[in-house]
């Protein structure tokens, strides 16, 4: 180096050009881009175009997209100006908009046809020209307007899909066109929903994560390394109060992390579970999964998918397994019934994760019953792994999945066997989407419901109702705990129906063992959501030859400081057939209470428990019979009840339930069996085995430390179950006496 430095100007100027000049080569060497690059890559199209005709299932989607498509520009193009919430014309057409245009933009690619890119970008233009003059959207509901839509959420909807538009046709454009595009529409639309709008971006729910997307895709797209550093990691100086809360019901940002992969980090349990629960997973799912895709394609340093132990991938299996034997999701927390894994949302998501993990052929046998694939890298992936027939049966077991980012706060478990499945919830508060309903549970058989959780009060973009936003009754009946199949105390909800309260608090795992398909178990205690009061539920999956199904067990103990009125509902679906206890119907109803959801319980009859001590009541569901048998008390009552007082727009379904009501009680147990039995065929007029087969249920022991209960069949045959209250430890030895007859087992459980 000293020799260079001797030498004269003339002569070491041109050496820095040189080394100059070469540096900059090299860097746009490296930062040379190909497109299309997010879903789509250039090895990736032209294996696809070799391929085409020869791979059914993207055959078939490729031409019913194709039609989709061409149906639309036939239509021309509309843009309107934005004034209607979600199901109105205005949001409606946008959201169309962005659909159709990533659907053009493969078919550009795959097809070579040009008038998909002329209509993409005719469309673009139109949106940039709108776009510089448009104030924010004039609907004034949300914490977070957008401009295109009433909210910054679906504005992020609209780029993350018309991102993948832009890049399929980035190379075909002009670079005037681009810098145009740029200047006026991207990045304004990217500054919109992040640094102007940091209550929205700079937290962790699946709104922030839609806003991360697609800040980070049209980043990627743009090559601007300040929106994807934006994208993963939130806004550095934004100048938010961590304890403020949104109109969303949820904190903005409790710890100062932000951005995507803090959406990854936080909410995603170890196993996958996404704390919101499976609806709001499902809905995550497209953004957590098209953003991971792109970062992998243009980003692959980062290894995303090997991210907190590869958590994105798992969480596509947890989210398989969330669902019933019909593939709907199972609505826990804010949920809408008959959604599936047959969405949009999971069909990228399944092709992702089969693409960039370990190519599970479980998972091509539900892309065959999806029967479409996305038009892209990973659904050539999948198409080509169901055309040489490697799929296997995804099959759904029984799981305990974990809550929180650690694992550590409670959870939500699935118990399967011969069509029956159980799931019971002791999770976390589930951020604003969120209900109260510790130790909650809901039974299905053959995808059809026995016991319900009611899921979310809400008609998603159905103008007539509230313009396809929540309802106000979402809030007081859906999220309340009487809503629930859980207990409810002195007639108010879990931690007051209170989100500050609530979200500080999960529920304790306690047991659970699924190693013995004839007995499957899970248990979980809670100790805030009542202060002063303890619930431990612990619940049986019990397979016997004196049963044509498998029977579940529900052990409901609670221990408080104070004597209350306890209330426990059971929200049957189906017509009542028989109860061998008297009732009382009311000619005139009236509601059951006045607040946290006992306002919306009509009050239709009241019983007193069958002296027996054993109150069954059997009832009717699609062919199937099933009866509840409960241990109870003489002061118990028993309440007949229906959805639907003080709801003069008939927002809510009018669903039926059984309440045990047992006041004026400090420490209790509650004991029921739910067995399905028999059938009735409405074509051969016929009635099978439509009557319990369980004679008795009987407390025989009631501790700190055990409880033990004997259920007797009408054959006269009894089984004993016994579990520890204190140690779930498998291998501790129990001893114990009850009715002068001497018990041994290692574990927490007996049965016999």
């Amino acid at each position: 180096m000293s020799l260079i430095f001797k030498k004269n100007k003339r002569e070491i100027k041109p050496l820095i050009v040189l080394f100059f000049f070469l540096a900059v080569t090299f860097c746009n060497a490296q930062n040379k881009i190909e497109h299309p690059n997010l879903i789509l890559t250039k090895k990736g199209v032209e294996q696809i175009r070799k391929e085409l005709g020869n791979i059914p299932i993207f055959d078939a989607t490729l031409k019913a997209v194709k039609e989709e498509v061409d149906a639309e520009i036939a239509l021309g193009i509309h843009t309107p100006i934005p004034k209607d919430y979600s199901g109105g014309y205005t949001h409606a057409r946008h959201k169309r908009n962005f659909l159709i245009l990533q659907k053009a933009g493969v078919l550009f690619q795959i097809l070579q046809d040009e008038k998909y890119a002329v209509y993409i970008k005719d469309m673009l233009f139109q949106y940039e020209a709108m776009y510089k003059d448009l104030p924010v959207h004039p609907q004034t509901r949300s914490y977070a307007r957008g401009k295109i839509f009433w909210q910054c959420l679906n504005d992020s909807n609209w780029l993350v899909y018309v991102s993948q538009a832009y890049d399929c046709i980035y190379d075909w454009l002009s670079k005037a066109e681009r810098r145009k595009l740029e200047k006026n529409l991207f990045r304004p639309f990217a500054d919109f929903i992040s640094v102007k709008n940091p209550q929205f971006y700079n937290r962790v729910h699946n709104h922030s994560t839609w806003g991360n997307a697609a800040v980070g895709m049209i980043g990627l797209v743009m090559n601007d390394e300040k929106l994807i550093q934006r994208a993963l990691y939130g806004i550095k100086d934004a100048n938010l109060d961590p304890n403020a809360k949104d109109n969303d019901g949820g904190f903005i940002n409790k710890n100062g992390k932000a951005g995507f992969l803090a959406n990854i980090e936080e909410p995603f349990s170890p196993d996958g579970y996404y704390t919101e629960g499976p609806y709001y997973q499902r809905y995550a799912m497209y953004p957590f999964l098209i953003f991971a895709e792109g970062l992998q394609n243009v980003r692959p340093d980062l290894k995303i998918f090997e991210y907190k132990d590869s958590v994105l991938l798992k969480s596509v299996n947890a989210l398989i397994n969330l669902s019933d034997a019909d593939g709907e999701f199972f609505p826990l927390n804010d949920g809408q019934k008959g959604m599936s894994y047959y969405s949009r949302e999971l069909v990228t998501a399944l092709d992702i994760a089969y693409h960039n993990g370990n190519q599970d052929p479980g998972l091509l046998s539900i892309a065959k019953q999806q029967n479409k694939v996305l038009l892209d890298d990973s659904g050539f992936s999948v198409a080509m792994g169901i055309k040489e027939e490697k799929e296997k049966p995804f099959v759904k077991k029984s799981i305990n999945f974990r809550d929180g980012a650690d694992g550590k706060q409670g959870g939500v478990a699935i118990l399967r066997n011969n069509n029956l499945e159980l799931v019971f919830k002791y999770a976390a508060q589930g951020s604003s989407h969120g209900h109260y309903d510790k130790l909650s549970y809901s039974v299905y058989e053959s995808g059809d419901e026995v016991l319900q959780d009611y899921g979310l009060a809400r008609f998603v973009n159905i103008n007539h109702k509230g313009g396809g936003n929540y309802l106000k009754e979402n809030k007081t009946w859906a999220k309340q705990t009487i809503a629930h199949n859980t207990l409810v105390q002195n007639e108010t909800s879990h931690f007051s129906g209170k989100y500050e309260i609530g979200s500080k608090h999960h529920s304790e795992f306690y047991l659970f063992d699924d190693t013995n398909s004839d007995l499957q178990i899970v248990s979980a205690k809670e100790n805030n959501a009542y202060p002063g009061t303890q619930m431990h539920r612990t619940l049986v999956m019990l397979k016997s030859e004196e049963y044509e199904k498998p029977i579940l067990l529900d052990i409901l103990k609670v221990n408080s400081a104070q004597k209350n009125q306890y209330d426990l509902p059971f929200y049957y679906m189906g017509q009542v057939m028989k109860t061998n206890f008297k009732y009382s119907p009311f000619p005139t109803l009236s509601p059951l209470g006045k607040d946290n959801g006992y306002q919306h319980l009509w009050k239709e009859a009241v019983g007193k428990p069958s002296s027996t001590n054993n109150s069954r009541l059997t009832w009717l569901n699609k062919g199937k019979f099933y009866s509840l048998t409960t241990i109870t008390k003489e002061t118990d009552e028993l309440i007949f009840s229906r959805v639907g007082a003080n709801d003069p727009e008939f927002n809510l379904r009018r669903d039926a339930g059984l309440i045990i009501r047992r006041p004026n009680t400090q420490n209790t147990l509650f004991v029921s069996t739910i067995e399905p039995h028999g059938n009735y065929s409405t074509v051969s007029e016929f009635a099978v085995n439509a009557s319990s087969s369980i004679k008795e249920l009987k407390v025989v022991l009631d501790t700190e430390e055990y409880t033990a209960v004997l259920i007797t069949s009408l054959k006269g045959n009894s089984k004993l179950f016994i579990v520890a209250n204190t140690n779930a430890l498998k291998e501790t030895k129990h001893r114990l006496k009850i009715n002068n007859k001497n018990y041994t087992w290692f574990g927490s459980y007996y049965y016999n």
